[in-house]
């Protein structure tokens, strides 16, 4: 086979094959087209040394807001994606049945990077989430628009990949659990994964964990008290054990509020690691407290997760979470998106949504990114 593009003597970290070693990965044709060492190249193929560099799957962000300019949340998705080294943004509820066709048509369709969409429940999606203006969109249960999500994650089966709702003080109010509910229904309903954030109770962090079925996501999984999972004591409660047993997945969701250092130590010192890492950057915390998904990886890796954990939680596991096992792979014939990366040794500073320093050994950054098997960063 001609190889359109192989990168060459990588240090390749790929979880789905269980490899981490040195070897050749090749494109041609937009996917995945060798992998191995001494791969040929042909007349026409672009060959790159990565001698000394970190070569992945694509890097997937779980948790982003991408809607820039329909919403005041949201970034470019570009951007986002060349300087962090994420290949797939997964936007969680920017836009709701109401405000998807303009999602679509004038983000998601002119974008380069991929991007996919956890739909909102809610007709506008979050309308309401600026510096200024804070108005939770789960709280007014008449924007609840289930009939309407239905038919909009029907007919858009190609990119939505699951429902998202918002429940706690902040985003539904005094509503308790009823969003969830709601939400629930066009999950089944459509077949679909659910995504549920959560913030300050009510409702508890118990309450949406015992309504969430297998697969199902819980973003901001490692959020401070209230609503933290872990105890006074720093023990992991049983509620989450349970829920994980049953298949319930648990996401980061930094963002401007919802990770706290005392609580991801607790977290990993029990044992319980996330499934998936995830910035859930938007226009209120790209300039800090997450800044990007290579900051949210490095902050877990100085918390003690293996390169190959952080990494799995950023391709292989989102692709699960996904439901699109050709995502997160560079097993050939998967889609032909990778991240090179290096981890960097010194003493790099970070910061936790609660204003929690901490100077960590390495940083991880992204140094460059195959999209769609061609060479898309830097140009």
């Amino acid at each position: 086979m001609q190889h359109d593009l192989i990168l060459k003597g990588a240090r390749v970290v790929d979880p789905s094959q269980n490899h981490d070693g040195i070897c050749d990965v090749a494109f041609a044709d937009g996917r995945v087209s060798g992998f191995g060492r001494d791969l040929p190249a042909g007349p026409g193929t672009q060959v790159r040394d990565m001698a000394g560099a970190i070569v992945t799957p694509g890097l997937i962000d779980l948790h982003t807001h991408v809607y820039w300019g329909g919403t005041s949340l949201g970034i470019d998705a570009d951007d986002f994606c060349r300087t962090s080294g994420v290949t797939t943004s997964v936007d969680t509820g920017s836009a709701g049945p109401g405000n998807f066709a303009g999602f679509r048509s004038h983000v998601i369709e002119r974008s380069q990077a991929r991007i996919l969409a956890y739909l909102h429940v809610s007709f506008a999606g979050i309308f309401g989430f600026s510096k200024t203006i804070m108005v939770g969109e789960s709280e007014d249960p008449r924007l609840m628009a289930p009939r309407e999500a239905v038919e909009v994650a029907e007919a858009n089966r190609d990119v939505i990949v699951g429902i998202k709702v918002r429940v706690g003080r902040h985003a539904s109010g005094d509503q308790g659990t009823a969003p969830l509910d709601i939400a629930l229904q066009v999950a089944e309903e459509t077949g679909l994964p659910l995504m549920a954030h959560i913030d300050e109770p009510p409702p508890s962090y118990e309450q949406v964990l015992a309504m969430l079925r297998p697969g199902d996501v819980l973003t901001h999984a490692f959020r401070p008290f209230p609503n933290s999972p872990v105890t006074a004591q720093g023990a992991v409660k049983p509620a989450l054990r349970e829920a994980r047993a049953r298949g319930v997945l648990f996401d980061i969701g930094h963002g401007k509020g919802s990770f706290a250092f005392r609580t991801a130590r607790a977290m990993l010192a029990g044992g319980f690691l996330p499934d998936t890492i995830s910035s859930d950057v938007h226009q209120l915390c790209i300039e800090g407290p997450a800044f990007d998904q290579v900051t949210t990886m490095s902050k877990m890796l100085c918390l003690g997760m293996s390169l190959t954990d952080v990494v799995a939680a950023s391709t292989v596991n989102a692709a699960v979470a996904l439901k699109r096992m050709e995502y997160g792979t560079l097993k050939v014939g998967a889609l032909g998106d990778a991240t090179v990366l290096a981890v960097r040794d010194g003493a790099f500073d970070y910061v936790d949504t609660r204003g929690e320093t901490l100077t960590g050994a390495q940083r991880i950054t992204a140094e460059g990114v195959v999209l769609k098997g061609r060479w898309w960063h830097p140009a």
